[in-house]
């Protein structure tokens, strides 16, 4: 039995492997229709979600399977003061693949060890969130057509961004990647993160706090909000909250085939005047969410589609 905590879990070739079965998810959606039939999904969802939750839930529906769960810990007997170790083993009794979203880092991890069943980290506070990564490396590729030699810039919240800190982690292990880190000061990439996932992996990075100067020579512009709810007083989380704010006037030295990112929710981060660029594509980002979850599912239930 195998879980996924860490999307460096996943070898390169695992991913091409989630990539392609994705792929044909899309090209061959009826031949996926009832895989799952029998099984079931339970989301174990200590910390609010919109589009995680839903997209494991549509993946496991859209496979023929049912889903099971919560959506919030008060809905649950952790408000009882049941541990996550036991949490998990009771819902391993009733389920056959767990996804699960937790404030404290390690907490899927813990699940783990202790379910009897997949567990997928779903998100553990500002630690790891291997499933936006897939959903990250479809959309590239399908952008793109490869994973390597690109030039990805990330901007907003780097140290308390989870899903910049997995990004990044599962980019360093392709060829010809450099990274632009932007962001304000108070809000720079983790020192462990660039010791151990860039220096290690000889990946070019620099560091500003300026998004103009840098946007021009970006393939991937990677835009995150500034998270409210990482923030232990709310005077440095207003003094943050606008650092940078992508509108199209922005955009102009952008290349033309520029690939706009962001994990939502946004909160004003991006303008809706973006939207309608051919470049943004954080709504695709969503849709491939859910093909690369139903990717997963299959990988850690051990199930192929019938040729």
């Amino acid at each position: 039995m195998r879980s996924l905590n860490n999307i460096l879990e996943l070898s390169v070739e695992e991913i091409d492997e989630l990539i392609k079965t994705a792929l044909d998810i899309i090209e061959n959606p009826g031949s996926y229709s009832e895989i799952c039939k029998g099984k079931k999904l339970a989301t174990l969802f200590f910390e609010p979600s919109t589009r995680t939750r839903l997209s494991f839930e549509a993946a496991m529906m859209e496979l023929g399977g049912n889903v099971l769960g919560f959506s919030e810990a008060t809905s649950s007997s952790a408000s009882k003061g049941e541990s996550v170790a036991d949490t998990s083993r009771v819902v391993s009794c009733y389920a056959d693949i767990i996804a699960m979203r937790h404030p404290k880092e390690g907490a899927p991890y813990v699940a783990s060890l202790n379910a009897t069943v997949p567990v997928i980290n779903a998100g553990d506070g500002g630690h790891n969130h291997p499933t936006q990564t897939l959903a990250d490396l479809l959309t590239i590729y399908r952008e793109r057509g490869t994973l390597n030699n690109m030039t990805v810039g990330f901007c907003g919240d780097l140290k308390f961004g989870r899903t910049v800190h997995s990004l990044i982690q599962a980019l360093s292990r392709y060829t010809g990647i450099k990274v632009v880190l932007i962001s304000p000061e108070e809000l720079k990439l983790p020192s462990y993160v660039k010791k151990d996932t860039l220096s290690a992996n000889n990946i070019p990075y620099e560091q500003t706090n300026d998004l103009e100067s840098a946007i021009s020579q970006l393939d991937i512009l990677y835009m995150t909000r500034v998270q409210k709810e990482r923030f232990f007083n709310e005077e440095d989380y207003l003094r943050l909250k606008d650092s940078y704010i992508l509108d199209p006037d922005k955009l102009v030295t952008a290349k033309k085939d520029l690939v706009i990112m962001h994990p939502l929710p946004r909160v004003n981060e991006i303008s809706v005047a973006v939207d309608a660029d051919p470049r943004a594509h954080y709504f695709d980002q969503v849709l491939n969410g859910k093909y690369m979850r139903m990717a997963l599912i299959l990988m850690l239930l051990g199930l192929n589609r019938e040729v």
